[in-house]
């Protein structure tokens, strides 16, 4: 089974920025898809589990975003 969740991200415009948060979460364990939308300021990640949102802070901030929350 896989959880889905979308995240609120701000400071992402192009798809460079896409990438790097792309990356930084799909490092986390468990995760097994990200899809990042500058545009939208939205980023899905599916997961094999439910993920705690202070690790996708932490990736999100790593990559140099802001994590606003999940929508």
């Amino acid at each position: 089974m896989s959880v889905t969740a979308v995240f609120t991200v701000e400071g992402m415009s192009c798809g460079h920025c896409e990438k790097t948060v792309s990356t930084e979460l799909a490092a986390i364990d468990g995760v097994t898809e990200v899809a990042a939308r500058a545009k939208a300021g939205r980023v899905t990640v599916v997961s094999e589990r439910a993920l705690d949102d202070t690790v996708v802070r932490s990736a999100v901030d790593g990559a140099g975003f802001t994590l606003v929350g999940r929508v």
